[in-house]
């Protein structure tokens, strides 16, 4: 059940992923001259003209800034869902944070105007704590013994639903319905309506089958055990976490996680720039490193997990991450590249699950969501500020050095993770 409603949400989160670019030049053709977007558009250009670089690295910052709104509401937000989930109970919360969710697609709908695309965006992001509240749910249904294999079912959903939507959200750009009524125009109907249709339907669908099938998962006890979920300050909860294991894998998490999206920001313009990819490779490319995150995740680990534990999957899940990022940044072929990718999908396969079982296995029943939810927010806060430092380490030092900074980082955090404890089953 978990599963479905994960990937189900996931597909229509994703599908906007592959139109960036057109999305880009719609905009700046309607209205990249006033309001928020010629803004915006003044402030990248003064800091690409401040780093020396050409009129390109504008859609990179514009790109970036974009994803950095988004993340940044799930910093904020994600940590709160978590917590009212431990007091109000998952299914209430997943129902209302997926009805919010699709009030950001009808927005996007009917976003003539960039500023109606930014509000629907900052909708669709404060909304976003599905993962962190369905992952507490999988916390809930699970022994201690099979809690970090079925935390990889989890990144299964994720990284399947992030293949699905970017190829659907690829496929129904090139469906416009202006082309065939125009006078849809004047209630805000846009050439992305229909990317955007299918996402609502996909939150429709989504809502429809909590209501009907998800049961709740959470006790009555842990409930009434729950602390206040007011999270005013997510930077105070951050730190507010009371186990020294917990704050050690959070950090542990965070570190890698920044490694791991400053190479899927720059992967796409590394492929263009060494062996000059087209959009479509860079498709595959994408595909390839999604397919290879899913069996991991859904296969290499569960039954890694049979053998050792959560501590020891880490370690190495970091030390693959490391070798795939040096592999990858020094690539001088397409096959060395697609090998490299491997290993760090691999790395990346073996970090994701055992990291979020260790941060439920070290927290208390009627703290899953709180915990969860903090650590699903310093991932998000990864993503918010790791795009824009990546691009411009990417295009003023070049994609060796921004891998092999990468490559230090998931170092450092495999040196972290050396003096967490061994979780009792």
């Amino acid at each position: 059940m978990i599963f479905l409603t994960l990937y189900i949400d996931l597909i229509g989160f994703s599908i906007i992923f592959p139109l960036g670019p057109d999305l880009l030049a719609h905009y700046l053709a309607t209205d990249g001259q006033t309001g928020v977007l010629g803004w915006i558009l003044q402030q990248t250009d003064r800091l690409a003209a401040a780093l020396g670089q050409e009129q390109a690295f504008v859609a990179v910052l514009f790109g970036g800034i974009l994803s950095s709104v988004f993340s940044l509401l799930q910093f904020v937000f994600a940590p709160f869902w978590g917590a009212l989930s431990d007091r109000l109970g998952r299914r209430r919360v997943l129902r209302f944070t997926v009805a919010g969710t699709a009030l950001g697609y009808l927005v996007w709908v009917c976003s003539g105007s960039f500023w109606m695309f930014l509000l629907s965006r900052i909708i669709t992001g404060a909304f976003s704590g599905n993962l962190s509240v369905a992952t507490a749910a999988v916390a809930d249904v699970t022994d201690r013994q099979e809690r970090s294999r079925a935390m990889g079912l989890v990144g299964a959903a994720f990284g399947l639903g992030l293949v699905t939507g970017p190829m659907l959200g690829a496929l129904a750009v090139h469906w416009n319905v202006l082309d065939h009524a125009p006078g849809l125009a004047r209630f805000g109907l846009n050439p992305f309506s229909v990317p955007a249709l299918i996402s609502l339907a996909l939150c429709a669908v989504n809502l429809v089958w909590i209501s009907l099938r998800f049961t709740e998962t959470l006790s009555p006890a842990a409930r009434a055990a729950a602390r206040d979920p007011r999270i005013r300050n997510p930077v105070a909860a951050i730190l507010g976490l009371r186990d020294p294991h917990v704050r050690r894998i959070n950090v542990v998490a965070f570190v890698f996680s920044t490694a791991f999206v400053a190479m899927e920001t720059s992967l796409t313009f590394l492929a263009a720039e060494r062996f000059g990819y087209t959009a479509r490779q860079n498709g595959l490319l994408l595909g390839f490193l999604g397919v290879c995150a899913i069996l991991t995740q859904g296969f290499v680990v569960r039954r890694l997990l049979l053998h050792l534990d959560e501590v020891r999957v880490l370690g190495l899940g970091l030390a693959a991450t490391c070798v795939g990022l040096l592999a990858v940044g020094f690539a001088p072929a397409p096959a060395l590249l697609f090998a490299g990718l491997a290993v760090l999908a691999l790395g990346a396969g073996l970090v994701n699950p055992a990291s979020t079982g260790l941060i439920s296995l070290y927290s208390p029943a009627e703290e899953q969501g709180r915990v969860l939810g903090i650590f699903r927010s310093l991932g998000a806060l990864s993503r918010a500020i790791t795009p824009l430092l990546a691009g411009a380490v990417f295009w003023i030092w070049g994609a060796k050095s921004l891998y092999v900074i990468g490559a230090l980082l998931a170092a450092a955090a495999g040196w972290l993770s050396l003096r967490l404890p061994h979780p009792s089953k």
